[in-house]
């Protein structure tokens, strides 16, 4: 008998209740172990997700390999992508145990490099964009940012369904000392809430490593085309906001932040061409570091047209050049 639009319906809401039910158990559950057990559990989970070599894992091989030059050998590359793995499933370990952990401990544990950088955008007494990949713990990093600006700064979620694990989520950042505004389905636009925010010499954080838009400005990453939202280069543009490249890793205690020299997105000629100019030099700052510890970078989706995931265990593999 076939479903009616109204099965289906209730279908997508039992789906998407079981999905934040799962969340909701796994926030719990996870808070109560001791973190040494955590962290082997979800180790062991990421170890897991590189030997069942899904989708996103053989996505991610392929953009490791673009991103060390085609220089390791396949079994080098498949170690490497395992470590990509488990470093993925430390971070999800960090944001399902980050609200026990004290401010103090995340400060303490943090490594910084080029924060004069960060003191001189600051110091100047405008706004701040902070670009960021999709790397190490971003989470962490925010709390070390609270800590450091004595107040909060600003981001953009996406609005998850259902609901209530949106609101999940939106809690768990905002208890860090986040303010967070949805990307879609807000009182405003949120690229309006954001300018204003930065005109009035706020701070905000954006990840900006994977465009999922149909906007977008082209750059050469790692000597490939991709294309990159160029939201964060235009709000610096419009407000005068300092935009500064960051790029999270972690390390063996705990986080390490580097932070680039101020890239400037002012001056003459036409803002698009300065948007594009200023983006391909947050992708070359994300690329500096990227390169020196590719095992953090957590993308395990497309970001180069010509690079598709790898194929499953036993197909025959075309590989980029």
């Amino acid at each position: 008998m076939p479903e009616t639009a109204g099965t289906e319906t209730l279908r997508a809401r039992l789906t998407a209740g079981i999905a934040d039910a799962g969340f909701a158990a796994g926030w719990h559950a996870v808070r109560m172990l001791p973190e040494p057990a955590a962290r082997g559990a979800f180790d062991r989970a990421g170890r897991w997700a590189a030997g069942r070599d899904g989708k996103g894992t053989r996505q991610l091989r392929a953009n490791l390999r673009v991103v060390t030059g085609g220089a390791l050998t396949e079994p080098a590359l498949t170690e490497l992508t395992a470590r990509g793995l488990r470093s993925y499933a430390r971070y999800w370990q960090e944001a399902f145990r980050l609200p026990t952990l004290s401010a103090e401990r995340i400060v303490a544990d943090t490594e910084v490099v080029g924060l004069e950088h960060l003191q001189k955008a600051r110091d100047s007494g405008r706004g701040m964009v902070m670009a960021l990949p999709h790397s190490g713990n971003w989470d962490a990093a925010g709390v070390w940012f609270v800590d450091f600006l004595n107040g909060p700064f600003m981001t953009v979620a996406e609005r998850l369904k259902p609901e209530s694990l949106y609101r999940r989520f939106l809690d768990y950042r905002e208890s860090l000392g986040m303010r967070v505004v949805p990307l879609t389905g807000g009182p405003r636009p949120s690229t309006e809430v954001l300018r204003d925010w930065l005109s009035a010499g706020g701070v905000t954080c954006l990840l900006v490593d994977r465009n999922l838009g149909s906007g977008g400005v082209p750059v050469s990453f790692f000597g490939r085309t991709a294309t990159l939202p160029g939201g964060a280069a235009l709000l610096a543009a419009q407000t005068r906001a300092a935009l500064v490249p960051t790029v999270c890793q972690f390390t063996g205690r705990g986080w390490r932040l580097v932070f680039s020299p101020e890239i400037p997105v002012d001056g003459t000629g036409r803002l698009k061409d300065r948007v594009v100019g200023a983006m391909q030099s947050v992708a070359d700052a994300f690329a500096g570091s990227i390169g020196q510890q590719p095992e953090d970078w957590h993308m395990l989706g497309r970001i180069w047209p010509d690079v598709p995931p790898d194929p499953a265990a036993g197909a025959a593999r075309d590989v980029p050049a």
